[in-house]
């Protein structure tokens, strides 16, 4: 408690000056991590390409623009430098914001920012495992006896990118609904109430997040949103909220 008094105090007197130099001096760590993990991921492009191809077993990728494959190669290190270096960023930011709170308010949004970035990836995980998979079998035989799937590599990788971030802030779901019930806003019986509306929001929210149209997709996503909801709602139990 001394330490914690002392932090605040310290943060306390720090003039508005100190405060954006030590914002950034965070921000430019940040950005340095980031660029070095763009260029590593351009040094193994080759290898990252190919993880991604990997659920397309079997397609023809062409380039049908000069040059198209750089540009491509480019925005795969960049976005995959993005992901990997984002527990580096939220941890510049819980360092800077850190000195700044009481005890009970970091008891409650650290943790929820470290299971922010834990469900980021376990949903990025969960959309290359199973949904990008799943979609790509449906499209890939789709109409396959009548035309012959050649593929831009470069609308592949915008497919599996929009699938994967959508996914991934989809997996947020839980965390909204602990900041709602710890804020007051809605309580753990008030969500619980109202999950016949939920399945039905679900339903849409899965239509838009898989771009394909199989029932298969849809409903692997459909559960998942769900199992999110409800475990949010066991949190917030837990919390007595």
């Amino acid at each position: 408690m001394i330490k914690k008094i002392y932090t605040k105090n310290q943060s306390d007197n720090m003039s508005l000056i100190e405060h954006l130099e030590e914002l950034r001096s965070r921000l430019f760590s940040a950005f340095i991590i980031f660029c070095i993990i763009t260029i590593f991921c351009l040094i193994y492009i080759k290898d990252i390409s190919f993880l991604l191809e990997q659920p397309a077993s079997g397609i023809k990728f062409l380039q049908l623009a000069p040059g198209e494959y750089i540009f491509v190669s480019i925005k795969i290190a960049i976005y995959t430098a993005f992901i990997f270096s984002s527990p580096f960023i939220i941890y510049q930011i819980i360092k800077f914001i850190l000195p700044g709170l009481t005890t009970k308010e970091a008891l409650y949004i650290i943790p929820t920012l470290i299971a922010s970035i834990i469900l980021f990836f376990i949903g990025i995980t969960f959309a290359y495992t199973i949904l990008i998979p799943a979609a790509l079998h449906f499209l890939i035989n789709y109409g396959s006896d009548i035309v012959e799937p050649f593929w831009s590599f470069d609308e592949y990788f915008n497919f599996i990118l929009i699938l994967l971030f959508s996914t991934g802030l989809a997996f947020q779901i839980p965390i909204i609904q602990i900041i709602l019930g710890l804020l007051n806003i809605l309580s753990s019986q008030y969500m619980l109430e109202y999950w016949k509306y939920i399945v039905f929001l679900s339903t849409i929210l899965s239509a838009i997040i898989t771009p394909s149209t199989d029932p298969i997709t849809q409903i692997f996503m459909v559960l998942a949103i769900l199992s999110l909801y409800f475990s949010g709602i066991l949190i917030l139990k837990t919390l007595n909220k």
